[in-house]
C-alpha cells in the first residue's frame, strides 16, 4: 500500500521545525509495511499542479494530513484537492484541532473520509489493516468518518502508555537541505503528557494528564542520529521538560556520558526548576529556557489555573541568570477578565525581568477549557476563521477590552523592537553599525531571503543555468533569485554560497543544461 501524508503550508516567521507530528505519523505508516512518502509545503510552495504530479507519481491508497488550527483551513483544501485527483484514495486528517472538532470538520468537508482523534500511532496500523483487509470501519478505536449522513465516532483509544516502542520519527523522507537551509532548530520529544490544567492549552486534553517518559539512552540516541544528518541545534518540545527532574538529569548525563557536543533549549515551568538542575542541563548543552508566565496579575494566574506565582517566576528567571542559561518569557493578552489595569500590570512586570519575552494573543482553540466553557468566563470569541487562530492579534474581548485596545498595548511594546529594526538596517547600509551589529542584521536580512527562496521554489524556478553561465553557475543562479525577488544582490549570492558550501544544494545536468536542486532530492528530475 502507498501513502502519502501532507505536510501543511505554515508561516515560516513562525519558525517551524522539521515537523515531528507529520514525522512520527509517517514511521507508523512505515512500520505498518506501508510505502509512504511525505510531501512537504512548509517548505516549499504549494501548487495543485505539484500535488497532482506527486499523486500520480505515487498512486496512494491513503492521503493523510495533520494541522494545528492556524492551518487548518488550507491543509482541508489540500486534503479535498487531493480527493479530487485520486478519488480512489482516502483522505485521512489527524492532529490537535480536528481531534477537537471532528464532526463539524467531516460534515463541512466531504473531502475527507476519516478523522484519527488523539495519539494516532496505534491507531493507523489497525487503520492500514483494516483497509488492506476491506474490514468495517467501526471496528478502529479512536477514528471519526461519516456513515451515510451520520458521523460515527468509534471508541477512544488509551493513550501509548510506553512510549519506547515507537519508532523514530521518520525524518529521512523530509526534505532536510532545505530546513537545514531555513537554520532554526529540530525538535524532539522526552515525554508526552501534561500534569497541569491551563484553560487556554490543549496538552491535557491531547496527551493526557500523566507525563510518560522515554528513556534517557533512546533519547540520547536520537539525539546523536539527529547530529549525524548534520544539525547542531535541538528543541526539546516536550510540554513541560522539567516535570520530572531525575528524568532531566539522566539525559543530560547520558548526554556527557556519550561527549555529544551541540546547544540545545528546552520549554518549563518557572515552579520546576532549581541550581542543580539548571546546572546540569548548561553543562549538557542547553543555553536556553522558555517559561509560560502568561500574566503579571496574581490574581489572573489563578483564573486561567497557570498554579504559578509571580515570585516563582522571579526566581526562576534569577536562577537562570545564575547558572549562565538565557531564560525567556511568553505572556499571553487577551485572557478572560482583561483590563487595562492586567495588561499594564503584565507589562511592568515582564519588563522587571530584565530578559527577553514576548507576548502572544489569547487563541481559544477547539478543546480548550476556555472555548468550551465560554459562558464561565468573562470573554466573547470574535471569530471562528481558523487562519486568525495564530496569536499573532487579537481574536477575543472581554467587557473592559475590545479587540483593537488588546492590540495597541502589544504594537506598543512592539514599536521600539521595530524602530531598532529599522534603525539597524539603515546602519547597516550606510556602514554606522559596529560589527556586531552588521552581524545580526545581516543574519536576519539572509533569514528573510531564505523564507523568499523556500516560499517560491526559487532554485526550482531560477535553477537552470544555460552552457554560456555554467562557469559561473552560482553568480548566475544569485543573479536570477535577486532579479526575480528584488533583495540585495549582495546577500542573495551569499546566501546561495552559503548552501552551496553547506552541501544544500548542488549543481547537475538536467536536458542538456546545468541545474541547481535541493540535496534532499535523490534524482534531479524531481524537480524540472
Amino acid at each position: 500500500m502507498n501513502v502519502a501524508i501532507i505536510a501543511p503550508p505554515y508561516p515560516l516567521e513562525e519558525a517551524p521545525s522539521p515537523p515531528l507530528g507529520v514525522t512520527y505519523v509517517a514511521a507508523a505508516f512505515e512500520s505498518a509495511g506501508t510505502k509512504v512518502r511525505i510531501i512537504d509545503y512548509i517548505v516549499s510552495r504549494y501548487t495543485e499542479e505539484k500535488l497532482k504530479h506527486e499523486l500520480e507519481q505515487l498512486s496512494p491508497r491513503i492521503v493523510g494530513a495533520t494541522s494545528v488550527t492556524m492551518n487548518f483551513p488550507i491543509a482541508a483544501s489540500i486534503l479535498e484537492t487531493a480527493k479530487k485527483l485520486e478519488p480512489s484514495a482516502i483522505t485521512v486528517m489527524g492532529g490537535p484541532h480536528v481531534s477537537f472538532d471532528a464532526v463539524n470538520t467531516l460534515k463541512r468537508h466531504p473531502g475527507i473520509d476519516m478523522i484519527v482523534i488523539g495519539e494516532g500511532e496505534d491507531t493507523i496500523i489497525d487503520v492500514v489493516r483494516t483497509i488492506e483487509s476491506d474490514g468495517p470501519w467501526s471496528s478502529v478505536r479512536g477514528i471519526a468518518y461519516r456513515d451515510g449522513d451520520r458521523i460515527v465516532m468509534t471508541e477512544p483509544r488509551e493513550l501509548i502508555e510506553n512510549l519506547d516502542r515507537l519508532p523514530l520519527p521518520a525524518r529521512h523522507l523530509l526534505p532536510l537541505s532545505r530546513y537545514q537551509a531555513l537554520g532554526f532548530p529540530v525538535s524532539i520529544i522526552t515525554s508526552r503528557g501534561c500534569p497541569n490544567a491551563c484553560i487556554f492549552c490543549l496538552g491535557r486534553r491531547m496527551v493526557g494528564k500523566k507525563v510518560r517518559h522515554r528513556d534517557p539512552s533512546l533519547v540520547v540516541d536520537e539525539i546523536a542520529h539527529l547530529l549525524s544528518f548534520g544539525f547542531s541545534r535541538i528543541n526539546i518540545a516536550d510540554d513541560l521538560f522539567t516535570a520530572n527532574k531525575k528524568k532531566v538529569r539522566d539525559v543530560c548525563r547520558e548526554i556527557g556520558r556519550r561527549g555529544l557536543t551541540f546547544s540545545w533549549s528546552a520549554f518549563s515551568r518557572v515552579n520546576t526548576v532549581d541550581v542543580e538542575t539548571l546546572e546540569l542541563m548548561r553543562d549538557a548543552g542547553c543555553d536556553a529556557v522558555s517559561f509560560g508566565i502568561e500574566s503579571g496579575n496574581p490574581d489572573m494566574l489563578k483564573r486561567i489555573r497557570k498554579g504559578i506565582t509571580l515570585d516563582q517566576a522571579r526566581n526562576a528567571v534569577a536562577l537562570c541568570k545564575k547558572v549562565g542559561i538565557l531564560a525567556h518569557a511568553s505572556f499571553m493578552v487577551g485572557l478572560p477578565g482583561e483590563t487595562t489595569h492586567t495588561l499594564q500590570e503584565t507589562g511592568d512586570f515582564a519588563e522587571s525581568l530584565d530578559i527577553e519575552y514576548g507576548f502572544h494573543f489569547l487563541a481559544p482553540f477547539p478543546g480548550t477549557t476556555v472555548r468550551e466553557k465560554i459562558d464561565a468566563f468573562d470573554l466573547e470569541i470574535l471569530t471562528d476563521e481558523w487562519d486568525r487562530y495564530d496569536a499573532n492579534s487579537a481574536i477575543v474581548r472581554t467587557s473592559a477590552l475590545s479587540a483593537d485596545e488588546i492590540n495597541e498595548f502589544v504594537a506598543f511594546y512592539e514599536k521600539a523592537g521595530k524602530e531598532a529594526w529599522e534603525r539597524s538596517v539603515q546602519g547597516y547600509y550606510a556602514g554606522t553599525n559596529t560589527p556586531l551589529e552588521n552581524m545580526s542584521t545581516e543574519g536576519q536580512l539572509r533569514t528573510q531571503i531564505v523564507f523568499r527562496i523556500l516560499s517560491e521554489d526559487l532554485v526550482e524556478e531560477c535553477g537552470r543555468i544555460s552552457p554560456s553561465e555554467e562557469m559561473k553557475a552560482a553568480d548566475a543562479l544569485s543573479l536570477k533569485i535577486a532579479g526575480r525577488t528584488g533583495c540585495d544582490q549582495d546577500l542573495v549570492t551569499k546566501t546561495i554560497k552559503s548552501f552551496i558550501e553547506k552541501g544544500q544544494i548542488k549543481k547537475g545536468s538536467l536536458e542538456g543544461s546545468c541545474r541547481w536542486y535541493w540535496t534532499h532530492n535523490k534524482r534531479v528530475d524531481r524537480l524540472a
